[in-house]
């Protein structure tokens, strides 16, 4: 009885220093693989990164990680025009299956699924702010974006006629979609602006696109719908790079 009282204290004590030189392990892998995405990236700010799953060292043992989330703060994304970038914020992604190389230098996701979000005032760098003429005597320009509600995007429109501003901006209720690496900007009807317009005139207003290149990993977009705080976009992606 009492070396099987013994036997067992042991078991409990070499258990107990198992999981701790596992947490020490995971902060260790966790600190690593937050400083290379912030390189690889170029991130301003180091990303944050919880791996899932107990324990980890078996999971180093299998080369492979179940489970791993990454969030970033603030993200700079390439827009394909010149060294213009838009800001996606909270970036929150959730990547299963990820292997690593044999030195560790690197990382893949077999899949990854994630949030973000884009500021209304980051977006509204794609519309036309500068008065531009629609029809005879008739000028507009976006000034503002908002939540329509019902995932739609409320856009409002200054517009001056024949030399006279409006008292106050016209709104209309938008639909916002993606297609490929593009979110786009729909109107549902057009404003009041005037007679004599044509549609293609005013849509050049109202309508408009914000390309988003190149995003981390090479995820990509996947849905888009206007909410409070900006449009909350769903991204996805296979063969998603972690990191190296």
């Amino acid at each position: 009885m009492r070396a099987l009282r013994i036997l067992l204290i042991v078991a409990v004590i070499l258990g107990g220093l198992f999981v701790i030189a596992d947490r020490v392990a995971v902060n260790f892998a966790e600190d690593e693989a937050a400083e290379k995405m912030r390189t690889t990236e170029g991130l301003s700010s180091t990303p944050t990164v919880s791996i899932k799953g107990f324990p980890f060292l078996t999971q180093v043992a299998d080369g492979e990680l179940d489970d791993v989330e990454v969030g970033i703060k603030d993200y700079e994304a390439p827009t394909g025009s010149g060294n213009d970038t838009i800001r996606i914020s909270d970036l929150k992604a959730d990547m299963h299956g990820v292997a690593f190389s044999s030195d560790y230098s690197s990382a893949t996701a077999q899949s990854a699924t994630g949030t973000a979000t884009i500021a209304y005032e980051q977006l509204l760098k794609a519309a036309k702010s500068e008065p531009t003429d629609v029809g005879p005597g008739v000028t507009a320009q976006v000034v503002g974006l908002s939540d329509g509600g019902n995932g739609k995007i409320k856009v409002e429109i200054e517009a001056t006629v024949l030399g006279t501003e409006l008292p106050k901006p016209v709104s209309v209720l938008s639909t916002v979609s993606v297609e490929g690496d593009t979110v786009k900007v729909r109107a549902d009807s057009l404003p009041d602006l005037g007679t004599g317009l044509a549609e293609n005139a005013i849509r050049s207003i109202t309508d408009f696109q914000q390309d988003l290149k190149d995003l981390p990993g090479g995820i990509k977009l996947d849905k888009v719908e206007g909410a409070a705080k900006g449009v909350e976009i769903t991204v996805k992606g296979s063969d998603v790079k972690l990191a190296g």
